[in-house]
């Protein structure tokens, strides 16, 4: 397989893979849009049936996929009577990476600003907005009774713990307590149970906590934070991480096995609840908002848990953890929950090559260069240095090719009849043989790169590193760059012109003119010169005008870098007169060549192929 046909395939892989995962986000956003107008129109239908107004935020519209919340009832109890006229408060918990306030109605998270972040914007970035979440336990005692319903007195307030209190009786209540340890994005939240074994009902056994957040839009390009954002969940008893939702409209799980973590995953947040002694069962659930949401949501998620409750014990600790901070490997890495994983960086062969080599070159090189552009450049450096054995191997292969077409040729003249096409074939397969050429020479370098250029196609646009560095006329390394907005969209290409995409696409089609230039058999492939020049750089500008300018960036680094190997080892390293005699003299010994076992192999299984090709010759 010569140069041009390697080439080909390589760009027709990558394009085929990137076009399509393009046209289903495409095709998928539109779905939603319906989808989005029928919701909105039974929401209002029904708020209507109900005297009731139809509203947007997210405990209104998740909290019917996940259950009704118990019917608002009249308490006896003067405690709970009082909790459930009292006025909501906020409290305040504070270090120098988050500020978490806290509401008295239910002693739940109300806002969560991300100090050192801002969005794309330069606004504050609140990961947690108020009236636009809902953490809510769900309590048989001996009637249901739902905490976000009632207000939690205040029993100690510090700028790094809280605990707030909801009495039952003289002797019975539940503390809920909130500590902020400094220089960190955990907060620790515990459930103490005092006393309530004479109030919890034991029948059930264990209590509903529902946790529902509408996840605010924070960064540039909708489709690419859409595409990062998500669901993710981990099981007590396993290290594996999954996630739902991501570059789908809406998505529901349903758990019958114990959950250690969940997580609502923004493309570059989090806000992640940890249950100590796991959740036994469970639902989750997301739903993406249109892109013009007038509120800036990107996403509704949702879970309903079950927590197991030690109903005959007068003194128990149910212990949760909440994270609320950056998507950063390090950072989450810290945490030794496997939070890590929740950043999409590939499968396991592309994963593995993300988080142990990618990511530990990236951060070393942070160390000493502040300036990111230049750290991508010296990365990619320094990927096609130790990938260049193979770029030689690649362009030794298809010289080998190119330098026998003289003998290709006689080989078509010799048998110019299409009855003798197999004895064409045979002949050519037996040149390449004793010339010691593989027709897979140029191929299998190629593909061997497949995993490190997959690789860094997730672990640009996942980044955090990237988010908000500028380089050059880019203000953010981790959106896409734009030179010129037209104000409306074109299909499957956007409303900007991305300037690293469009030099992308220009330096990839430079490359494939130099690849075509080499070739002397252009001609005996029809379209395909159009494909590799045209097609593919045009496929490509329109898939990255919208991704990461960085991951464009590199491409462009990588491109230009391989025309200029390419012209180096054209140039001092391969003589193709005297590789060419090299190839002649040794097609004319005598001597057999040596043959692997998968060489001897290969040859069994084309002289089989041939043999029932010859039969059904025969047979027409």
């Amino acid at each position: 397989m010569d140069s041009k046909r390697s080439s080909i395939v390589g760009f027709a892989l990558i394009g085929i893979i990137l076009l399509a995962f393009s046209w289903y986000n495409t095709k998928q956003y539109e779905k939603r849009q319906q989808q989005e107008a029928l919701l909105r129109d039974s929401l209002a239908v029904e708020a209507a049936l109900s005297g009731a107004q139809a509203d947007s935020t997210a405990v209104d519209l998740v909290e019917e996929v996940l259950s009704d919340k118990a019917e608002a009832a009249d308490y006896q109890e003067a405690y709970l009577n009082a909790a459930s006229h009292a006025e909501a408060e906020y409290y305040t918990l504070e270090n120098d990476k988050v500020r978490i306030r806290i509401s008295s109605k239910g002693a739940q998270p109300y806002e969560v600003l991300i100090k050192d972040y801002f969005t794309y914007d330069s606004s504050a970035l609140y990961l947690v907005r108020p009236d636009k979440s809902l953490f809510d336990l769900e309590l048989n005692t001996n009637q249901w009774l739902n905490s976000s319903d009632l207000g939690f007195s205040p029993v100690e307030s510090t700028d790094s713990t809280l605990t707030l209190r909801l009495q039952f009786e003289d002797s019975a209540w539940i503390d809920a307590v909130w500590s902020l340890a400094s220089d960190s994005y955990m907060a620790d939240y515990r459930l103490h149970f005092v006393g309530m074994d004479q109030v919890l009902d034991r029948r059930t056994g264990q209590m509903t906590l529902k946790w529902v957040l509408d996840v605010p839009r924070l960064e540039k390009g909708y489709q690419n934070e859409r595409n990062y954002s998500g669901v993710a969940y981990k099981y007590l008893v396993s290290n594996e991480v999954k996630s739902l939702g991501k570059r789908k409209e809406t998505v529901e799980e349903t758990f019958n096995s114990s959950i250690r973590w969940i997580g609502f995953q923004q493309q570059f947040f989090s806000a992640i609840l940890v249950a100590e002694d796991g959740f036994s069962a469970g639902k989750l659930v997301n739903s993406f908002y249109p892109e013009n949401n007038p509120d800036g949501t990107l996403m509704q998620s949702g879970a309903q848990m079950s927590v197991t409750l030690d109903t005959r014990s007068a003194d128990f600790t149910l212990p949760f953890r909440f994270y609320f901070g950056p998507n950063h490997f390090y950072t989450l890495k810290g945490y030794d929950e496997d939070f890590e994983k929740i950043i999409p960086l590939g499968g396991k062969v592309i994963g593995t090559i993300s988080r142990f080599v990618i990511i530990p070159t990236f951060n070393w090189l942070s160390r000493f260069i502040a300036n990111y552009g230049l750290i991508i450049l010296i990365l990619t450096i320094m990927i096609k240095l130790v990938i260049s054995p193979l770029t030689l191997r690649s362009y030794t292969s298809s010289a080998k090719m190119r330098v026998l077409k003289p003998e290709i040729d006689k080989i078509n003249e010799k048998y110019p009849k299409q009855e003798d096409a197999m004895k064409k074939q045979q002949a050519t397969m037996d040149l390449y043989k004793r010339a010691g050429v593989s027709m897979w020479g140029g191929c299998l370098p190629i593909l061997l790169q497949f995993p490190i250029l997959w690789a860094m196609f997730r672990f640009f646009p996942a980044s955090i590193e990237l988010r908000q560095q500028g380089f050059l006329w880019c203000h953010d390394l981790s959106a896409y760059d734009s030179i010129l907005d037209f104000g409306f969209k074109i299909p499957l290409y956007g409303d900007h012109v991305s300037l690293f995409a469009l030099l992308m696409a220009v330096t990839m089609w430079g490359y494939s003119k130099m690849t075509l230039a080499q070739q002397p058999n252009t001609q005996q492939m029809p379209g395909m010169e159009f494909m590799q020049v045209w097609l593919m750089p045009i496929m490509m500008l329109f898939i990255c005008n919208n991704l990461s300018a960085g991951l464009s960036y590199y491409y462009m680094l990588s491109n230009i870098i391989t025309i200029g190997q390419n012209w180096a080892i054209r140039k001092w390293f391969i003589d193709e007169d005297e590789l060419y005699a090299q190839l002649k003299k040794k097609a004319n010994s005598k001597e057999a060549p040596k043959k692997s076992k998968f060489r001897q192999r290969l040859d069994e299984a084309y002289k089989a192929q041939q043999e029932q090709m010859k039969q059904n010759y025969k047979k027409k």
